[in-house]
């Protein structure tokens, strides 16, 4: 199992953008110093606790600065700009990388981008399905372009300009081919989405604020989608973020990772339960589907989906975690502000160095077995 990095990110609204900026940046850094597979950033416009505006734009300052991580978009907002553009931007980020690139997709959920751009009636997700349809045309086809697919309205073309000669018309392809690994983030419990996502060969990403029984619904999904386009799903394409404070002792685990109130963890669920629950969308926590709204509270919300402890209790809470999932490729440690760098930086130390080798050793030991 690999180990991953997501951070939407979320910092308190007092804290200076330089410097959260530079503490995003580092995070990075240090996930690619420890040996984390890859790194998936948050992208929104209007958000000042989410503060990042283009992952991509953000992760190009990490290129030259990191040596292994691959660097996702997560996500790129495809209902926020022309399908050209992505393509267009991504091919080139792509190269700049050389290869280290993950294309990271979603529709756009926060009403106020969609207000802020003018779009707040449109249909986002099937702004999203026209774009990601344009934007492999525009990587699987050579120019002059000329893309009109049925029901899409973004329509493509160089055929009147074309000037091949001097290269005018022509967009870039990606370093990788046929393409990055497209990824999806989910949810929602038993995602349609992802069974698009199997037949397309995108690969899913469990949101971190989901409990596992509803993270475990997205595999048969999957397996849904591949099996529609005649493959095989494979579980190293399925990545499950979580929300992870690993510490050296239980006292410091369990007052940073939920009990005090200055704790990030606290800050972040508050952050996130205030949000879903304005748009309705809180249900997510939610033990059953018809579960009454008064069960939801901010200490079980803690207390699903925070997983802190010593080095063996994390251990043994992901652990417990595949039991209920079943096997998945990538844990994705989901990051937040660093209210305590020092703390902060030990747990991500941790569970890269001592967390996920003690992880791969009991599933080696358990798959031996069997």
């Amino acid at each position: 199992m690999k180990l991953g990095y997501f951070a939407m990110p979320v910092h308190p609204l007092h804290r200076d953008y330089t410097q959260v900026l530079r503490e995003d940046r580092e995070a990075v850094i240090f996930c690619d110093e420890l040996g984390f597979h890859d790194a998936f950033i948050g992208e929104h416009l209007t958000d000042k606790a989410e503060s990042i505006t283009s992952s991509m734009l953000f992760h190009a300052t990490l290129i030259h600065s990191t040596k292994q991580i691959k660097l996702a978009t997560g996500t790129t907002n495809l209902s926020h700009m022309h399908p050209v553009l992505v393509a267009a931007h991504a091919a080139m980020f792509d190269h700049l990388a050389e290869g280290r690139f993950i294309l990271g997709i979603s529709a756009g959920a926060l009403r106020s981008d969609a207000e802020a751009l003018g779009m707040i009636d449109e249909d986002r997700n099937q702004l999203f399905a026209e774009a990601i349809d344009v934007i492999l045309e525009i990587w699987e086809r050579d120019p002059p372009y000329k893309i009109d697919l049925p029901d899409n309205r973004f329509k493509v073309s160089t055929e009147v300009s074309i000037f091949e000669e001097v290269g005018v018309g022509i967009m870039p392809k990606p370093y990788q081919q046929p393409r990055p690994e497209i990824v999806g983030t989910v949810v929602a419990p038993y995602s349609k989405g992802v069974i698009a996502m199997g037949a397309r060969d995108f690969h899913p990403l469990s949101a971190n604020f989901l409990i596992d029984k509803w993270a475990a619904t997205h595999w048969a999904n999957y397996e849904k989608g591949k099996e529609s386009a005649g493959e095989v799903a494979d579980t190293a394409d399925w990545r499950v973020a979580r929300t992870l404070f690993v510490a050296d002792d239980d006292a410091t685990a369990k007052s940073y990772g939920k009990d005090d109130a200055n704790s990030p963890y606290r800050f972040y669920y508050s952050q996130l339960y205030k949000k879903l629950k304005r748009s309705n969308r809180h249900t997510v926590f939610a033990h059953e589907r018809d579960e009454p709204e008064e069960a939801i509270t901010f200490d079980r919300i803690l207390e699903d989906l925070v997983i802190c402890g010593t080095v063996n209790d994390v251990v043994d809470q992901i652990l417990a975690l595949r039991e209920i999932t079943g096997d998945f490729g990538e844990l994705v440690y989901a990051g937040t502000d660093w209210v305590d760098e020092k703390l902060s930086r030990r747990s991500m130390q941790l569970m890269a160095e001592e967390v996920m080798p003690r992880v791969n050793d009991a599933i080696s030991s358990s798959k031996a077995a069997e």
